[in-house]
């Protein structure tokens, strides 16, 4: 399950920034979709996960919100 929630997180790392074009604007909708997903599928397995990757993925999540509410200029 955490190989779901880390290709969840690239998905809305790509969203929040499209490589292929760079001057194409962050799907931010779809990202914060990304972002919701991987974080309630997070909370829902947390408790059987390790504390390495518990606190890894418990960052990653972290990360990528700080990044879409800087790409949303809030």
């Amino acid at each position: 399950m955490s190989e779901v929630i880390a290709s969840l997180a690239l998905a809305a790392h790509a969203y929040l920034n499209p490589a292929e074009m760079p001057e194409a604007p962050p799907d931010l909708a779809a990202a914060e979709i990304a972002i919701d997903v991987a974080a309630k599928a997070f909370e829902r397995i947390s408790p059987r996960l390790g504390a390495g990757e518990r606190s890894a993925m418990a960052s990653m999540l972290t990360d990528l919100r700080f990044s879409d509410v800087k790409k949303r200029g809030v």
